[in-house]
């Protein structure tokens, strides 16, 4: 079932870039945008990375912590968090249990080849844990300027 917007956003705890566990439930008093990506060091999520990082003094202004999460394994997200200067957190769900949680994995075609896998998505979640706004099938460009314009309007 899709979260909705007023719903509480699923907890989880899961292993970050520096090998360390992190809990959604940790960032309670900020605002936290969790943003769904399929793999690391591929154009488009290293164009949504950067596009946070660059950003990243808009977001701080705004009490609001960004996490990414994919699949991929800590160690590759701590060289993909390197080699891009990411100033953020980004969560190995390599299971798919969170991505399940939040219902971001869906029917992809490649090459004319069917298969699961992570639909780009990102959840605003407010100081008290609630999902304030959702965005689904996520294009990457004008994506960071849709985010920081949701939270000014709060």
């Amino acid at each position: 079932m899709a979260l909705a917007i007023g719903d509480p956003a699923p907890d989880f705890t899961l292993p970050s870039d520096d090998g360390k566990l992190i809990s959604l439930k940790n960032f309670r008093g900020k605002n936290i945008i969790l943003y769904f990506y399929p793999k690391d060091n591929t154009p488009g999520c290293t164009r949504e990375a950067c596009d946070f990082r660059d950003s990243i003094s808009e977001f701080l202004k705004k009490d609001t912590v960004i996490l990414g999460i994919s699949k991929d394994s800590a160690e590759k997200h701590l060289k993909f968090k390197s080699k891009y200067q990411l100033p953020f957190t980004l969560l190995a769900d390599e299971k798919g249990t969170v991505c399940e949680a939040y219902n971001i994995i869906n029917k992809k075609s490649l090459f004319g080849k069917t298969f699961l896998g992570i639909q780009r998505s990102t959840f605003w979640i407010d100081k008290k844990g609630m999902i304030r706004a959702v965005w689904r099938k996520v294009k990457v460009d004008d994506h960071i300027e849709k985010i920081l314009n949701a939270l000014q309007a709060s």
